[in-house]
């Protein structure tokens, strides 16, 4: 089942765009190895669905997976071929609003060749570019 909030305080908000890269969340912290996104955009809930899924599938119960993105966000849309007026449409759908540089998957508990399988994987979901990137030691 897709992911989506329990309850919101607007229940539709404004498209807006996303400017400069991202602060927060945007470095490795829970696993060893991390996704990270390379360009801004929605990240729709179905797809965080199918990269859990295609993630889990691959690594079978090794590792872990961390998933470090939650669709808040409302999408509306009119019905097709209605005549403009009436209002904005019903929410259709929920994202994520993704900046460069965030963090959307993490893994722990693998190898470092595994993850770049399943990283690759993932990638293939994913409406935007991303890289792999590993945790820094202190």
């Amino acid at each position: 089942m897709a992911l989506m909030p329990k309850r919101v305080k607007h229940r539709k908000v404004q498209r807006g765009h996303i400017k400069g890269k991202a602060t927060r969340g945007n470095k490795v912290v829970f696993g060893d190895f991390g996704l990270q996104s390379l360009e801004p955009g929605w990240l729709k809930a179905q797809t965080i669905e199918a990269g859990r899924i295609a993630a889990q599938q691959y690594i079978r119960g090794e590792g872990k997976l961390y998933i470090r993105v939650f669709p808040h966000r409302s999408i509306t849309s009119t019905p097709l071929e209605t005549r403009m007026g009436k209002g904005k449409g019903e929410p259709e759908w929920w994202v994520a609003t993704i900046r460069p540089g965030t963090i959307l998957f993490e893994l722990s508990g693998v190898t470092e060749a595994q993850a770049k399988i399943c990283f690759a994987r993932l990638a293939h979901k994913m409406p935007f570019k991303v890289r792999m990137v590993h945790r820094r030691s202190m």
